[in-house]
């Protein structure tokens, strides 16, 4: 009879007393306890640890939750609560860590793109950077701005205005923050793909059973193309998940160097 183990259980009810909590009193901790970008005023380094039990909203819990509710159990049940919550945690900070490494990476080409126009303000860099950075904002009103600039290049108002925008832009991006428990989820599913990759999974949308070790190369390999070919609109943070299955395979290796097996 299935049952639940206890660090499984109560990374279920962290998880979803939290979610229940920002519902019910209608804020959003994301601000404070999501993963930011390295360059912004609002990073701090517990959010490694923090960002990791937030979620935004029912679906994006639920999707991360099930995999910790079907999956937990059993390498709990192998490796004891002490050892599923260490690699719990240490998958999930590892997750976020790489996270950021890549952010920063990201974010420096913004940034110096933003350093550069603010110090030579000019329309066809403006253009350039609102076609380049400009996702999520109205593209066509950015535009028209870009074509007004364009036509009055020496205006101190319409200079004033693409330097304003440019450094909203800039802000903005430095702003937006990582959260889920999806980096750790995707470790756990490595880890049991590893330790039984001949078990058959049933899929809700798939009519077929599947071998963990397929499922989680499938995952993988999605994961990578969807990062590589990343869409416009496109929220969801690949790079956490591949980091999940990269540390999570780093630990089980060095666990099985050191003691000959997982357990």
């Amino acid at each position: 009879m299935f049952q639940l183990t206890p660090i499984v259980k109560n990374i279920l009810i962290i998880n979803a007393v939290l979610l229940l909590l920002e519902t019910i009193v209608n804020i959003s901790l994301a601000p404070i306890f999501g993963v930011h970008s390295l360059y912004s005023d609002q990073f701090f380094i517990f959010q490694y640890v923090s960002y990791m039990w937030l979620h935004a909203g029912l679906w994006h819990l639920i999707g991360n939750m099930i995999v910790i509710f079907f999956f937990g159990p059993m390498l709990e049940r192998i490796w004891g609560p002490k050892r599923f919550l260490t690699f719990y945690l240490i998958v999930g900070i590892g997750a976020g860590l790489i996270y950021g490494i890549a952010d920063l990476i990201d974010k420096n080409g913004i940034k110096n793109d933003a350093i550069e126009f603010s110090a030579n303000p000019n329309p066809d860099d403006f253009y350039i950077y609102i076609q380049n950075y400009g996702e999520g904002y109205d593209i066509a009103a950015l535009t028209d701005i870009a074509d007004t600039y364009f036509d009055n290049a020496e205006h101190p108002g319409r200079i004033n205005e693409a330097v304003m925008i440019v450094n909203k832009i800039y802000d903005n991006k430095l702003n937006n923050r990582m959260i889920g428990a999806s980096g750790a989820v995707f470790g756990v599913l490595l880890a049991f793909a590893i330790l039984f990759p001949n078990t058959e999974i049933m899929l809700l949308f798939l009519p077929v059973p599947i071998k963990a070790k397929y499922l989680v190369f499938a995952y993988g390999s999605w994961e990578i193309y969807s990062e590589i070919f990343k869409k416009t609109g496109d929220n969801i943070s690949h790079i956490t998940h591949l980091g999940g299955i990269i540390v999570a395979f780093i630990v089980l290796k060095v666990w099985q160097k050191q003691r000959g097996d997982f357990y």
